[in-house]
């Protein structure tokens, strides 16, 4: 009995190991069933260089997609809401077609077809809020049938503003200095010139600014394939052909013609009436010449 009893009591330890090993492993591997917050899930469908937050260090954040997408314009139309939804702006879309080719097809003696094979594509740049850059980012991936690039920088300009600050000391002191110097053409000059350098200062400063707030992303979109148009035009052709000739027209026209390059002609014969003068001078005198001329006379054989 006391035998039966130590067993059972194994088994109930061993039972209760493996219910805690089973336990402590469901504790560290959790598996995401779609409930989990909707920033946990940004956070893992994009780069880190997009998210990335140091403590006193400041980024410029740019991005740069390439990808191709099954409708271009219905893929700009989204993306340009969501960069407004996301509190972005667009400062360029240039959106056209490549014509690859187009050939007319006459339908009837009236009608024809024109048929174009094109591609549509679409260069954007867009500003974005740097901490919604992720969640754009992902809201463009959504469209793409095949990415060719995405490239994301995150560039530390700590160093530049530290910089920037002392600059700023520096052209204080500066003028600081100069007010105390005594009026003269040269103070002038400095004064300008410093004063210059100052307002340069703040404009770098003002772009810096807003660099850091707003992340620049340049975005280019294709259609993998060629479109086809079809187009109802009128037949050419039949209309050229129509009012290619007529004789009535063309023959008045001929006559006409025929009659300004008569007056063209003796009008051409009128400018060189003294060269027609001299030639006929000149064949008058050699025919009278040839006239006056004795015969030469046969003399008969002995």
């Amino acid at each position: 009995m006391k035998a039966i009893y130590i067993r059972m009591s194994l088994g109930t330890l061993i039972v209760l190991g493996i219910y805690s090993c089973k336990k402590q492993e469901s504790a560290d591997f959790t598996v995401y069933d779609g409930t989990t917050d909707s920033s946990y899930v940004i956070s893992d469908s994009i780069s880190s260089a997009a998210s990335l937050q140091v403590k006193d260090k400041q980024f410029i954040k740019t991005a740069d997609v390439n990808m191709e997408v099954k409708d271009v314009y219905e893929a700009t139309i989204s993306i340009e809401k969501s960069v407004h939804n996301l509190g972005g702006f667009v400062t360029h879309s240039n959106l056209k077609s490549d014509v690859v080719s187009q050939n007319t097809y006459n339908t009837s003696g009236e009608n024809a077809m024109l048929i174009k094979k094109y591609q549509t594509e679409n260069s954007m740049q867009v500003r974005i809020p740097t901490e919604r850059l992720g969640e754009l980012l992902t809201l463009i991936n959504n469209h793409k049938l095949f990415l060719n690039s995405r490239i994301i920088n995150a560039e530390d300009i700590t160093a530049n503003i530290k910089y920037a600050e002392l600059e700023t000391q520096r052209n204080k002191k500066t003028d600081e200095n100069i007010s105390q110097m005594k009026t003269s053409k040269e103070k002038v000059s400095m004064d300008d010139t410093n004063m210059k350098e100052g307002n340069q200062q703040q404009l770098n400063k003002m772009n810096i600014s807003d660099q850091i707030k707003y992340s620049t992303v340049d975005i280019y979109i294709r259609e993998p394939k060629l479109r086809i148009a079809e187009i109802a035009v009128t037949n050419t052709k039949n209309i050229d052909n129509k009012y290619k000739f007529n004789f009535l027209y063309d023959a008045k026209n001929a006559f006409i013609e025929g009659f300004y390059l008569i007056q063209k002609i003796a009008i051409g014969l009128i400018n060189i009436w003294p060269i027609l003068l001299i030639a006929g001078a000149a064949l008058y005198f050699w025919k009278k010449r040839k006239i006056s001329k004795p015969a030469k006379q046969s003399i008969p054989e002995q």
